[in-house]
């Protein structure tokens, strides 16, 4: 239970510095823009407005899911549990959890190869600031591990949830 509890906090506290950081992107992102209607009013440009926001939406998306996850407000279709009587809800959330859970970490293991390939091949952006792509694409690996820790935890949880519901039933 020790155990559980680390890894549960951890969780929360990485979910919190996710959801700041996604925040922080998004001022980054009007600032960024901003800049760039100034510079071309001016007849100027930072010519990387494109490719950084590009990279700065798909990190803030990847690291802004596992809080909304861990506050319960994602979007959920619930056209089974509606169906389904309450007390048998939890294991067709346990299901749902460990399923993503398990894309999750799959897809991870293959992202992580291409990270590694990018960086060990030294390959960059095709435009003028020329990044190295193993930064954007590394921040989305751990941006995934990040949701797996999240709904590993959230698995566990269910589960302990459930068998606390179990011992105090009549």
């Amino acid at each position: 239970m020790g155990l559980f509890r680390f890894a549960e906090r951890l969780s929360m506290l990485l979910n919190r510095v996710g959801a700041l950081i996604a925040v922080v992107l998004i001022i980054y992102m009007l600032g960024h823009i901003m800049l760039e209607i100034l510079l071309r009013s001016l007849g100027k440009s930072t010519f990387i407005m494109d490719e950084y926001i590009g990279y700065a939406v798909a990190i803030m998306t990847f690291l802004g899911l596992p809080y909304v996850l861990e506050r319960g407000g994602l979007i959920r279709v619930s056209l089974i549990l509606d169906r389904v009587p309450q007390k048998y809800h939890w294991p067709l959330e346990l299901f749902s959890s460990v399923i993503t859970a398990s894309c999750f970490i799959w897809i991870s293991l293959f992202w992580l190869q291409n990270v590694q390939r990018s960086y060990s091949r030294g390959v960059t952006s095709d435009t003028l600031a020329e990044t190295p792509i193993w930064l954007p694409e590394g921040a989305v690996l751990i941006c995934m591990w990040l949701i797996s820790l999240t709904l590993v935890v959230r698995a566990i949880k269910i589960v302990l949830l459930r068998s606390r519901y179990l011992a105090n039933a009549p």
